[in-house]
């Protein structure tokens, strides 16, 4: 009997593995079932590239048409919304002869909706600016931005497309800072882009 007892005892230790394969769910395939490709999904994410003419909308003659382009980053939180930010780097030539530059930093989020292959980014975002005028230097400035575009996805990885921001940059100065008023700037540029999505 006292050999009888582990015998069993080892058997039955044997056998758990086996059983224990057997318990488990078979894999089943259902043939009427549907997938659905959609262009974003959550997780995804892109970069952003963008030149542009840009326009001063408040000065008044004293700033000439300038340029600027954009570095962006965004990821997707769900299949229409994405959240990133963006590096700008702008001049505007003056009536002086001088150089009016601004870098605004911003981060915002970004509403994408699609139809087939054409995305309509809206995007609104905020952060911080450096300008620069006449050996002056304004930092950290205010940057806010609304964006909006449209992009044809012409392949998995790549999309390109056309699209505007409004920019304002406003510079707020106390009574003893050597100004003599705030002052805020309001731009809107014409966007060429290109987006490599991963």
């Amino acid at each position: 009997m006292r050999r009888i007892l582990p015998l069993l005892g080892i058997i039955f230790l044997l056998m758990m593995p086996l059983s224990a394969q057997s318990n488990e769910p078979e894999d089943t395939y259902e043939e009427d079932q549907e997938f659905t490709y959609g262009m974003n999904g959550t997780g995804d994410q892109y970069l952003k590239i963008a030149i542009m003419p840009d326009f001063p909308l408040n000065f008044d003659g004293q700033l000439y048409v300038g340029g600027a382009a954009q570095l962006g980053y965004y990821r997707y939180l769900n299949s229409w919304l994405a959240v990133g930010g963006d590096l700008m780097a702008g001049y505007h030539p003056t009536l002086g002869s001088n150089v009016l530059m601004f870098v605004p930093i911003t981060f915002g989020v970004s509403f994408v909706p699609t139809v087939w292959r054409f995305e309509f980014p809206i995007t609104l975002s905020a952060g911080v600016a450096f300008e620069s005028y006449q050996n002056k230097k304004y930092f950290p400035g205010f940057a806010a931005k609304a964006e909006a575009g449209m992009f044809y996805r012409l392949s998995e990885s790549w999309s390109f497309g056309l699209g505007t921001d409004f920019l304002y940059l406003p510079q707020w100065y106390s009574s003893d800072s050597g100004w003599d008023k705030s002052d805020y700037g309001l731009f809107i540029t014409a966007s060429v882009s290109a987006r490599y999505h991963f």
